[in-house]
């Protein structure tokens, strides 16, 4: 079985400039999260790989999946555990041609009949958002709210990994939702400390796994 974390923090060094990459990752990883994922949507190719690199070494050191959001090419020159496709990325069906068939693939999808495609093509989790209003992403899309995550977590054959503005306090309804887990960006990064947000989500986590 590939080990789909419950706890994706999502690097990022548009949101705080305190931290580098791999810093954040460090932080999160002593906090507790069990994936990282690596997104940065600028720089050159090499500059991605250096970056990657040193996330890379940060996770093999604790054990930890790096997964690369949108570049199969940047994973496999790392040896990254997995990356992430979205609707406008690399096809699912692709990526699996080009990596491992141990590689973990995420995919995020607009729309129910493109992530059940994604589904099928051979993604291994299905991220789905955002749930509440986000401000990370300049073009997100209005919230799709509980509800709609719930049936997501009903038809998807793979765990649904949940994001888009999920806080300390709305962590615990996202998995009583059906999520397998949940994907952050400023509820770790924008934090004055993201080792301590960190460990307090993974708390609410698992509180809300056991209720």
């Amino acid at each position: 079985m590939k080990n789909i974390g419950v706890l994706h923090v999502i690097t990022d060094t548009t949101l705080q400039s305190r931290f580098t990459h791999p810093q954040v990752a460090k932080l999160a990883i002593q906090g507790g999260a069990d994936t990282v994922q690596f997104r940065h949507k600028n720089g050159t190719t090499r500059e991605l790989i250096e970056i990657a690199q040193q996330m890379q070494t940060v996770c093999m050191q604790h054990g930890v999946p790096l997964i690369v959001n949108d570049r199969a090419d940047i994973a496999l020159a790392v040896g990254a555990a997995g990356t992430h496709f979205g609707q406008d990325d690399m096809p699912v069906g692709i990526g699996r041609k080009i990596l491992s068939p141990e590689t973990i693939i995420g995919a995020s999808a607009r729309t129910e009949e493109k992530i059940l495609e994604a589904i099928s093509e051979g993604a291994d989790y299905i991220g789905f958002g955002p749930i509440y209003q986000t401000s990370s992403k300049s073009d997100a899309e209005k919230p799709k709210g509980l509800e709609r995550l719930r049936r997501m977590c009903e038809i998807a054959k793979c765990p649904v990994i949940a994001i888009g503005g999920i806080t300390l306090q709305t962590a615990a309804e996202v998995i009583k939702a059906g999520a397998h887990g949940i994907a952050v960006i400023s509820a770790v990064c924008a934090q004055p400390d993201p080792l301590a947000a960190t460990q307090n989500l993974i708390r609410e986590i698992q509180q809300a796994k056991h209720a």
